[in-house]
């Protein structure tokens, strides 16, 4: 499988140290990039600076910062020495209040303050077409291939160079296949994401990737990479797995 449009999401919170060894093992191996959520626990841009300093051209995303936690200004004094060249920016609405004039006042806020790559975290059309308009791209999620199919055509034909990045729960080893349907079924559970998966007419489930054979990684990757620009395997790991075995399995 080529790697050059296959990134690894990992949580906010994983230690600096795990995440310098990942991103080494993911620059050798020819990989995209490396993503890392925003948590209340887990700063995505620390750990990204910890990676940034073991790396020469991985290129390094948040995905995503919610700007009702992290307002535009913080996020920007946060940024550090972060090198702009290489840094993928995802931010997102957060709460449902506002959501719209927020990411839409955020993302004005950071083009002033970065020439960092900005995409916008978008599970509905209206926050899409929102990215489509202000940012330079958006990050999906929870989405099956055919309903990023109709996400990204919808995408194009108001941004036709809009980027289009989307991120899939993955499970690569046999004892990560219950973590990844409770992480399923715990986002089934949220009204906003129900509402998702109903618009798309599928299961939480249908919309993550089961990678514990190649065969059925390099199947799944590619029927998204039929649409999306890059992909980026959330990994889904049991407790206290070796996250640099996940990279290794990832690269085949």
């Amino acid at each position: 499988m080529k790697l050059d449009r296959i990134s690894i999401g990992l949580h906010g919170g994983t230690d600096v140290a795990v995440v310098r060894d990942v991103a080494r093992r993911m620059e050798a191996s020819g990989f995209r990039g490396l993503w890392l959520n925003d948590t209340p626990g887990g700063d995505a841009l620390r750990g990204l600076a910890a990676a940034a300093s073991v790396t020469s051209t991985l290129r390094l995303g948040a995905g995503v910062i919610p700007l009702d936690r992290r307002s535009a200004t913080d996020v920007a004094d946060a940024l550090g020495d972060l090198p702009a060249d290489r840094l993928d920016l995802g931010v997102g609405s957060g709460g449902p209040a506002d959501a719209l004039a927020r990411v839409r006042e955020g993302v004005e806020q950071l083009r002033a303050a970065t020439t960092a790559t900005i995409l916008v975290g978008a599970l509905g059309p209206r926050m899409r077409a929102l990215a489509a308009e202000v940012a330079d791209g958006v990050l999906l999620n929870w989405l099956t291939p055919d309903a990023a199919h109709d996400a990204v055509a919808e995408l194009r034909a108001s941004a036709p160079h809009a980027r289009a990045v989307l991120y899939a729960r993955t499970a690569l080893e046999d004892d990560a296949l219950s973590a990844l349907a409770a992480e399923a079924a715990q986002y089934g559970s949220y009204p906003s994401y129900a509402a998702n998966f109903e618009r798309i007419g599928a299961e939480p489930i249908d919309a993550t990737i089961v990678g514990t054979e190649t065969v059925l990684l390099e199947e799944r990757a590619h029927e998204y990479l039929r649409s999306v620009d890059e992909l980026v395997l959330r990994a889904v790991t049991a407790p206290h797995a070796d996250l640099v075995r996940f990279v290794e399995l990832a690269a085949g």
